[in-house]
């Protein structure tokens, strides 16, 4: 590896989509907001990678649902005078030139790049997503951008077959150089062209009998000139749809290979078992690592009590008032106060924003938490959720998709919406 100066790399975060996807998550948050691990948000993964690999200089290029992103980066991550370094809030704004709002990755991009390149000690942009679980050294990608002498790196994972037509896919000659870009193919001829070739499957250790595919990460190098340059030259607003494409055969592109676990958090089902395979006993993604920690907003909260639990498998985040409860295979989010003899299972509960005062418990009926007699199966629980006593999350009629008061059913999941309401003995 080259020796790279990172104090010349700025890591952009894209965080701009209605996630519609995710809803009702990104009801009132945009994705990068939403919770993770019980204690974490999406949008620490992208910034913790770019902290760990020495990237201090970080942009967050937000628009819909902004405000508890905004408040979330602002009060989690502070850089000293003497690091030199900053996270800054790129909310989309309208100026003279500008009048419309971001309609895409490279709109948002090109309507931000005069803030981005007024650092003149920057010489390299990594553009991120911020809706992504994995890790990755920056330093690895930046110095095969260099050595490479490409015009755009672009990060690649190898995945199923099965799951083609939902990436951008690319396929790579034996230098690594791509020739070949598609976004989101449907058609079963053009997928298979795509098929990684089985000299490669070998020297990547892969199962020799099973099709795989090269899909677009969402992540991409470029030097801050050539950025600059080709954001007037275009007014495509899409890398993978439209500007990734426009440069094969006019630029050089390069594939820079990500072995290790990524899972694009898009929707309902995978935002689930992404969160689920963090409580399994031997996890893909780790929070662990001490050499590689994953950051998240400091909340000064006291030690969770469990008092007679039956526990398994499952992950218990800090401030939870938990008695008599069965929790396996789950997530438990900050504060969570789930009462007596109620079951939990491949659930993630959210928890909670606050505790609510003495007063306010005495004023209402149901209170904040998950009441007694509770049955939880295959659900999220949002935060700030109210469930009352003898409730049952069950998803009773097998329904794959389905809305009610206070909930919604995507994928065979229950969602229940942040701050409803759920009275006692509602089964859903």
């Amino acid at each position: 590896m080259s020796n790279i100066n990172m104090n010349h790399v700025a890591g952009v975060i894209l965080g701009g989509g209605k996630g519609t996807r995710l809803y009702p998550l990104t009801k009132e948050r945009s994705k990068p907001a939403v919770p993770l691990g019980g204690k974490y948000r999406l949008v620490d993964i992208p910034v913790s990678n770019c902290i760990n690999s020495g990237i201090k200089k970080i942009f967050v290029i937000t628009q819909f649902n902004s405000e508890s992103l905004n408040r979330s980066v602002y009060e989690t991550y502070k850089f000293d005078h003497f690091s030199r370094g900053y996270i800054r809030i790129l909310a989309a704004e309208q100026s003279m030139e500008n009048k419309e709002w971001l309609q895409g990755t490279a709109d948002a991009i090109r309507k931000n790049i005069r803030h981005i390149s007024a650092d003149m000690n920057v010489e390299y942009c990594l553009i991120l997503s911020g809706d992504q679980l994995y890790k990755m050294d920056y330093k690895m990608i930046i110095a095969k951008h260099e050595e490479s002498r490409a015009d755009v790196t672009i990060a690649l994972t190898v995945v199923d077959k099965e799951k083609a037509s939902e990436f951008g896919l690319a396929r790579v000659d034996d230098k690594g150089d791509i020739n070949a870009f598609t976004e989101k193919p449907k058609d079963a001829s053009l997928i298979e062209s795509y098929y990684v070739p089985s000299s490669v499957k070998q020297s990547e250790g892969l199962n020799a009998d099973k099709d795989y595919v090269l899909a677009n990460m969402g992540i991409y190098v470029f030097s801050k000139d050539y950025l600059c340059e080709l954001m007037e030259s275009t007014d495509e607003p899409d890398f993978g749809k439209h500007i990734i494409p426009s440069l094969l055969g006019e630029k050089k592109l390069t594939g820079f290979f990500h072995k290790d676990y990524w899972e694009d958090i898009g929707t309902i089902r995978a935002f689930y078992e992404a969160n689920l395979s963090l409580a399994s006993p031997s996890p893909q993604m780790t929070f662990y690592d001490t050499e590689y920690p994953i950051y998240a907003q400091p909340l000064f909260l006291p030690p969770s009590r469990l008092e007679q639990c039956d526990i398994r498998d499952s992950l218990i985040s800090d401030g939870c008032i938990v008695h008599n409860v069965s929790i396996n295979r789950s997530v438990i989010g900050v504060r969570s106060v789930i009462k007596k003899n109620t079951i939990i299972t491949d659930s993630i509960i959210m928890g909670a924003d606050f505790y609510e005062t003495n007063e306010i418990k005495k004023e209402k009926r149901i209170q904040m938490g998950i009441g007694s007699n509770c049955i939880i199966e295959r659900a999220i629980i949002d935060k700030n959720a109210y469930i009352g006593n003898d409730v049952k999350i069950i998803n009773q009629k097998k329904l794959d998709d389905s809305e009610g008061e206070g909930y919604v059913i995507k994928d065979g999941i229950v969602v229940v919406e942040k701050g409803a309401v759920i009275p006692d003995g509602t089964i859903i």
